[in-house]
């Protein structure tokens, strides 16, 4: 007998014992009563075990049977839950969803992908807003946040790992020839530096020093930026040195407007897609996350 078999029998025994009866149990599952009656008497003959006491006036669980309807009846709401969360994923996305991005890396990398999404699934909505802080989404009404680093200290949140990539520290050439570049991780306080601006919260650098540590650097605050363009300009325009993903400074090294320095501090920071736990099973945001992850292995996050 096939395990499909001992499913669809034990499901019928379920619906007697919720019904009390063999006939209001055939009418539900669609079956003759006969049907029904040989397929709970096949199960307690497999199972060598009495489930039912039946009377021509009544219909009882036995003790044992009380017992296996307790395990089964929970076991097959699982398999039905499990069932329509399939089936609700493969439903095409649809209504509106709020994302927030880093400025620079959501506008060139990440945006050019949900749009080529929302373009080939017209009942999906965007709403993107690019901030360069940190924002609890619960708290700010957001469905999904992409972030460089997970959200730390959040609850009632789900992270996946999108990507790593190495963060690169980089100089303009007419910035390095009046200042020179940086032999270790301590030098960096004897320079100017390009930092994101976070209201009340210092900017640190995630850096290898010479002994093969990571350590949390805090920068001098010569420059502070509201976002990451402003923050690559600067850098251009020779104002010092910057900590940035390697995919937002790789055209500007290789065009010679930037230097990469202090090659050996460099550290891989993750992009992660964090969204609330209570929307996790909202068909559009599991749609758009597995869309990223595709993304992602198909080199298109940088």
């Amino acid at each position: 007998m096939s395990l499909g078999d001992d499913l669809g029998g034990i499901a019928v025994f379920v619906e007697v014992a919720r019904a009390r009866s063999f006939t209001a149990a055939a009418h539900r599952l669609g079956l003759t009563k006969s049907a029904v009656g040989k397929s709970v008497k096949r199960l307690e003959e497999r199972l060598d075990i009495k489930l039912l006491h039946r009377s021509t006036r009544s219909l009882s669980l036995t003790s044992d049977g009380e017992a296996f309807y307790g395990r089964c009846s929970v076991a097959l709401e699982e398999i039905a839950d499990a069932e329509k969360t399939l089936s609700a994923l493969r439903v095409a996305p649809r209504g509106r969803l709020r994302i927030d991005m880093p400025a620079m890396y959501g506008r060139k990398i990440v945006l050019p992908l949900l749009l080529e999404i929302a373009k080939d699934n017209p009942e999906l909505h965007l709403s993107t807003t690019f901030r360069d802080w940190l924002i609890n989404p619960v708290e700010e009404g957001v469905d999904l946040v992409i972030r460089f680093g997970e959200l730390q200290g959040a609850t009632g949140l789900i992270s996946r790992k999108l990507i790593e990539q190495r963060m690169f520290l980089c100089a303009a050439p007419d910035y390095l020839a009046r200042r020179g570049a940086p032999e270790s991780v301590d030098d960096l306080r004897l320079h100017d530096c390009v930092v994101s601006h976070r209201s009340g919260n210092p900017h640190t650098w995630s850096l290898m020093n010479e002994q093969g540590e990571v350590v949390r650097f805090l920068p001098p605050s010569t420059h502070e930026m509201g976002d990451g363009d402003a923050m690559l300009a600067a850098t251009i325009a020779g104002c010092g040195i910057l900590h940035m993903p390697e995919a937002l400074v790789r055209p500007s090294i290789e065009a010679g407007e930037l230097v990469p320095v202090l090659e050996s501090a460099q550290t891989r920071g993750s992009l992660y897609a964090v969204w609330p736990a209570a929307r996790t099973l909202m068909p559009k945001i599991r749609f758009v996350v597995d869309a990223l992850v595709t993304a992602a292995r198909a080199g298109r996050l940088g």
